[in-house]
């Protein structure tokens, strides 16, 4: 049951994030006032919004730290002996963490391409 409350939880993170960048999609989330001298800058926008993509990317590189960090302490205590980590928690824990780089890899594959596709460009 604690992994079905763990799934729940990640859920309701990437739901967040997603919410977070839909606010920049919006062009009715900048104030009023902004919008009616649109001399508001595209990163002053996202200050007033909500955080910006490079601090929204380091949230998530951060939990993808934390769950492999999680992933390796647990790994080690059962190693160690410690009678309260069962087996199949600790595989799960190195699942998740597994999952988690590799999305995370691929979100990195993904703006490498579109980094390069942007300096291709005819000008």
């Amino acid at each position: 049951m604690t992994d079905r409350m763990d799934v729940n939880r990640l859920l309701m993170e990437m739901r967040a994030i997603k919410q977070q960048t839909n606010a920049f999609g919006n062009p009715g989330a900048i104030a009023g006032r902004d919008r009616v001298e649109g001399t508001q800058a595209l990163g002053q926008a996202s200050k007033v919004n909500g955080p910006g993509f490079g601090e929204i990317m380091e949230q998530a590189v951060n939990k993808v730290n934390e769950v492999q960090q999680a992933s390796s302490s647990m790994s080690e205590a059962y190693v160690r002996g410690d009678q309260n980590i069962d087996v199949t928690d600790v595989m799960i824990a190195s699942q998740k963490a597994g999952v988690a780089f590799d999305a995370m890899l691929q979100v990195r594959n993904k703006l490498v391409e579109a980094y390069r596709d942007v300096m291709n460009m005819p000008i």
